[in-house]
């Protein structure tokens, strides 16, 4: 007897029962099914991709149809609908090169169609959308990858590394444009190895140290670490092993006049030390977010 391994689809059942033909058939389980319907997804797109024609298309389209009656797979349109609510800015913006950014607009909007402030963006970041993107500096590349990511003001933008390849007055402008977001209620997740600019726009820190999530804090309560950074310069000559025995600090530079002190916790104890030498200038300050890091979680 010959052997027919194929979807119901094909209609070998049909072609067998007009031509009276005797055969015996068998319901593939879900998991039988699934592997069939994976089998025929690639040969039905293979054949699109060598004839792409609408008849082709159509097959691609009827089996995906099919798919989605799978029980794991029933919940599709709804992950569908929900991808238009995101914004995804990758780390190093890829485009077609022949297409304008223009192009790449109008292309986003083919597929979403929502109302959009793409040309409020473009005009705010000073981006020229007539350009082809194989013209664009890195700098525009990355202008445009901006206004695709927030063109329709998404309930949530993934960002990496937002102001790559951008000079101080631009990076200005996405700092702007990311805090109007997340004003209208939008979350943004954004990735960078610039501590300034994290601690300048962002609300809460994870912190990802070889590969894992390290800690997990509000900006407040990470600033709220206490840190300073002291700073002095000596009339005279002085000793660095005083500094050295004082629980919570670590000499950052030394010199023969100037001493450079991280001081965990209270600084009491540092003034009291300081407070027998003579000096020419004493700075105390917050650390910045960056020495809080280094301090906390990069040892």
């Amino acid at each position: 007897m010959v052997k027919y391994n194929k979807l119901v689809r094909d209609k070998i059942p049909e072609i067998l029962d007009q031509k009276n033909i005797l055969y015996e058939k068998r319901f593939a389980n879900d998991s039988e099914y699934k592997e069939e319907l994976i089998k025929k997804l690639l040969e039905e797109v293979t054949e699109f991709a060598e004839t792409p024609t609408e008849e082709e298309l159509a097959d691609v389209i009827e089996v995906i149809e099919s798919f989605k009656k799978l029980s794991e797979y029933k919940s599709v349109e709804k992950v569908r609908l929900n991808k238009k609510e995101i914004g995804y800015l990758a780390g190093s913006v890829r485009a077609y090169d022949n297409w304008t950014g223009q192009q790449h607009i109008n292309f986003a909007l083919s597929l979403n169609g929502k109302k959009n402030i793409a040309s409020n963006l473009a005009t705010r970041l000073q981006f020229n959308p007539k350009v082809k993107t194989k013209n664009l500096s890195s700098g525009n590349r990355q202008k445009l990858g901006v206004i695709l990511a927030f063109m329709f003001e998404p309930k949530v933008a993934i960002l990496d590394e937002p102001t790559n390849a951008l000079d101080p007055l631009m990076q200005n402008i996405i700092y702007d444009i990311i805090r109007e977001q997340t004003y209208k209620g939008a979350t943004v997740f954004m990735s960078s190895h610039n501590l300034a600019e994290v601690e300048r726009v962002c609300s809460r820190v994870g912190i990802i140290r070889q590969g894992k999530m390290v800690a997990v804090e509000s900006m407040e309560s990470l600033k709220e670490k206490q840190m300073h950074r002291v700073k002095v310069v000596f009339a005279g000559k002085y000793d660095k092993g005083e500094f050295l025995t004082l629980g919570g600090s670590e000499v950052v530079m030394a010199s023969p006049e100037e001493l450079i002190l991280n001081v965990r916790g209270e600084i009491a104890s540092i003034l009291r030390v300081l407070s027998a030498h003579r000096m020419k200038n004493l700075e105390i300050g917050r650390a910045s977010l960056e020495d809080i890091f280094m301090e906390y979680y990069e040892r």
